[in-house]
């Protein structure tokens, strides 16, 4: 028998490969922009320093937009637990921090305005019909184009 061919999401490609090929979406994207601040916010209390690689806003929405695909209803409070860290003072006790929720409340806003998630009837964010077949275009050519490798 033939093979069936199936489609491919964003599960079945590694996070770090379809994060980096989505956020190269986005930055090619003229729907999707770099707010003015982007370049002097940090993105944790518990970060010293603001991230260094000038793609790192695009890196960030791409992950958000992952997460948002991956578990449906998430909001900004599960996103500011998950990209927390902890804050570390030194000789001091260290104690778990959130991350800044502007930034995830920006990218979801875009995220928003470009049809790619709409927010759910009870809270949080839910990808939309568009945004889905988005997010598996990138992941199926993410996929084969590490399957000619």
């Amino acid at each position: 028998m033939a093979e069936e061919t199936r489609g491919i999401c964003v599960r079945d490609v590694p996070a770090k490969a379809f994060i980096a090929a989505y956020a190269e979406h986005l930055k090619n994207s003229d729907k999707f922009e770099l707010p003015v601040w982007a370049d002097l916010v940090k993105t944790s209390v518990a970060n010293e320093l603001a991230p260094y690689g000038d793609d790192w806003y695009y890196v960030r929405a791409a992950s958000i937009a992952r997460k948002v695909y991956l578990r449906p209803g998430v909001g900004v409070g599960q996103l500011r637990k998950w990209y927390g860290g902890n804050n570390r003072k030194g000789t001091r006790t260290e104690h778990f921090r959130k991350a800044n929720a502007g930034i995830i409340r920006s990218v979801l806003i875009q995220l928003g305005e470009m049809k790619v998630t709409e927010q759910c009837e009870g809270g949080g964010r839910r990808m939309t019909r568009v945004g889905q077949q988005d997010l598996d275009r990138i992941a199926g050519s993410v996929f084969y184009d590490a399957e000619e490798d």
